[in-house]
C-alpha cells in the first residue's frame, strides 16, 4: 500500500482536515511540470554532492532514480495520487518508495517556494520557444501568401471605408509584422527570465546550496537571481509572458476579422478551403470561418489570465503566498489557448484561395484614387488645401453622373479646374497609385519584395533562437503535435 507523503507537518498535533487537504492539492494541470521538476531535482542532487550532503554513489543513485520516475511519468505508469499535494510530493513520494531514507535527503537546502519558482519558469522558457515556433509557423504561411500576390492590387482601407489601393501582399505583411514583434517580446521576455530562482529556498537563500551559479547553468539560465526574496515572491515574469500571449492572440483577432471580411459574400476577396472551414447544421449552404472566430474568443480569454495575474500580484507582501499559486492557472492556459489556435490559423491562411479579379474589382471603388489627383496637383505647384478642394470637386462631378474617377475625359477635367490636364489620367490607375508610394515602407511592389526579403531573414534569427535553447525542453516539438 502506497505510504501518504507530506512535505511539512512536523510541528502538529493533528492531520490536516480533508477539507484543508481539498483546498490545499494542487489542481490536476500544475502536474505538467513533473518533467521540469525531475530535472531540478537531479541538478539539486549535484548540488548537495558538492556541499558534502551526498556521496557520489548515492547522487548517483538518486538521479537514476529520478530518470526513472520521468520515464515512467512520460509512459503513463506512475502517476500522482489524491494525497500527493502537488509536483513535488508526488516525486518525493516516488523516490522514497524506491530509494528509502536516502530519497529523503534530496530536500536538503531548498523549499517548495523555490521549486515552485523554478519549475514554471522552466516550463514558460520552454514554452516561449514553442510559442515562438507556432507564431513563425503563421508567418510563414502569410509569407507564403504575399510571395504569390506583391502585384496584386486590393483597396485598401481606413476607418472600415475603402481608402487607396495597396499591394494585397502589403496588407498580409502587416499582419506578419505584428506577429514578428510578438515573437521579439518573447525574447525580450526571455532575456528577463533567465535567471535561476534554485538557491532562494523558502526566501532568505539557502545555508546548503551555495553554488547557486552552477545550477543556473545546468538549466540553462544564464545566471541566478540577485535576491533570494525576489526570487520566490515575485511573478511578474509570468504576468509578462500572459501579456505577451495575450497581445499575440489581440493580433491573431485582427486578422481573424479581416478574414470574415475577406471571405464574405459581400467582399469576396478571398474562398477558404473545406478542410478549414466548417458548416451550419441547419442552412446546408454555409460554409463559416469558425477558426477565425474561435481565436478571436480566445482573445477574451486571454486578456482575463492577465487580469488574473495582476490582481493576483497586486498588494501582495514579500516574500511567499499561497495567492501565487494562481499563476500557474493563467500561464497554462495562455499558453495552451496560443498553441492550439495558431496551427489551425496558419492553416487556413496558407490555403485560402485569392480572387485577384475581385480585389483588382473593387480597387477603385468609393473613389480611391482621389489622393492621385491632389498628388498630382501638388507636384504642380498647387498648395495641397487647393488641390483636395479642386479633388473633392472632381468627386463630387463623378458622383453626380454616377461614374469613377478613371472613367473622366479631358473635357470632365477641364470642366471642374483647367489646371487638370489630360496626363492626370496616367495616374489614375491602381497600379500608378501603388508604383507611386516607393518610399520605404511603401507599398510599392519593389518595396514589398525588399519588406518580405527583410522580414524572412529576421525570422530565420527568431527560429535560430529558438532552435539554441540549453534548458530543458518538455513540450512536444512543433512537427511532433497531433
Amino acid at each position: 500500500m502506497t505510504k501518504p507523503a507530506m512535505l511539512w507537518g512536523g510541528r502538529f498535533r493533528h492531520p490536516p482536515a480533508p477539507e484543508l487537504m481539498r483546498l490545499s492539492r494542487a489542481d490536476a494541470s500544475f502536474f505538467r511540470l513533473t518533467l521540469y521538476d525531475v530535472d531540478a531535482c537531479q541538478t539539486h542532487a549535484r548540488e548537495l554532492e558538492r556541499a558534502g550532503l551526498l556521496q557520489p554513489d548515492e547522487r548517483a543513485a538518486i538521479c537514476e532514480a529520478l530518470a526513472g520516475i520521468a520515464k515512467d511519468h512520460a509512459d503513463g505508469k506512475v502517476s500522482p495520487i489524491a494525497t500527493d499535494e502537488d509536483v513535488h510530493t508526488f516525486i518525493e513520494r516516488l523516490l522514497v518508495e524506491r530509494l528509502g531514507a536516502l530519497g529523503g535527503k534530496l530536500r536538503a537546502g531548498r523549499s517548495r517556494n523555490d521549486q515552485a519558482a523554478n519549475d514554471l519558469k522552466l516550463y514558460l522558457r520552454d514554452g516561449a520557444r514553442r510559442l515562438a515556433e507556432e507564431i513563425l509557423g503563421l508567418q510563414e504561411a502569410l509569407l507564403a501568401q504575399a510571395g504569390r500576390h506583391v502585384e496584386t492590387v486590393a483597396p485598401g482601407f481606413t476607418h472600415l471605408q475603402p481608402a487607396q489601393p495597396v499591394s494585397f501582399a502589403h496588407q498580409l505583411l502587416a499582419h506578419a509584422q505584428t506577429l514578428w514583434r510578438d515573437v521579439e517580446r518573447l525574447r525580450d521576455w526571455d532575456r528577463r527570465a533567465a535567471t535561476s530562482p534554485l538557491g532562494a529556498a523558502a526566501l532568505a537563500g539557502s545555508a546548503i546550496a551555495l553554488r547557486a551559479d552552477l545550477s543556473a547553468a545546468e538549466l540553462g539560465y544564464d545566471a541566478p537571481c540577485e535576491n533570494s526574496i525576489d526570487a520566490v515572491g515575485s511573478r511578474d515574469h509570468v504576468a509578462e509572458f500572459v501579456f505577451v500571449a495575450a497581445m499575440a492572440n489581440v493580433h491573431l483577432s485582427r486578422l481573424a476579422e479581416e478574414l470574415f471580411l475577406w471571405s464574405s459574400r459581400q467582399f469576396g476577396w478571398i474562398e477558404l478551403h473545406d478542410s478549414y472551414a466548417t458548416g451550419s447544421s441547419i442552412m446546408p449552404q454555409k460554409k463559416n470561418a469558425d477558426i477565425a472566430e474561435l481565436a478571436r474568443g480566445r482573445a477574451a480569454r486571454l486578456i482575463g489570465d492577465l487580469a488574473t495575474t495582476l490582481t493576483m500580484l497586486k498588494g501582495l507582501p514579500f516574500a511567499y503566498n499561497r495567492d501565487l499559486s494562481e499563476d500557474k492557472r493563467a500561464a497554462f492556459d495562455a499558453l495552451d489557448s496560443m498553441l492550439v489556435i495558431l496551427p489551425p490559423m496558419a492553416g487556413m491562411v496558407a490555403t485560402m484561395t485569392v480572387r485577384v479579379d475581385r480585389l483588382l474589382a473593387q480597387s477603385t471603388d468609393g473613389f480611391t484614387l482621389a489622393t492621385e489627383v491632389a498628388d498630382w496637383l501638388s507636384r504642380r505647384g498647387v498648395p495641397f488645401a487647393e488641390a483636395h478642394e479642386i479633388t473633392g470637386a472632381l468627386v463630387q462631378a463623378c458622383e453626380a453622373r454616377g461614374i469613377g474617377l478613371q472613367d473622366l475625359t479631358a473635357a470632365d477635367l477641364a470642366a471642374v479646374d483647367p489646371r487638370l490636364e489630360a496626363s492626370l489620367m496616367r495616374a489614375l490607375t491602381p497600379q500608378a497609385a501603388i508604383a507611386a508610394r516607393s518610399g520605404p515602407g511603401g507599398t510599392a511592389p519593389e518595396r514589398v519584395r525588399e519588406q518580405m526579403a527583410r522580414l524572412e531573414a529576421r525570422m530565420a534569427e527568431q527560429r535560430a533562437w529558438a532552435q539554441a535553447y540549453t534548458g530543458p525542453r518538455h513540450l512536444p516539438a512543433r512537427d511532433a503535435r497531433a
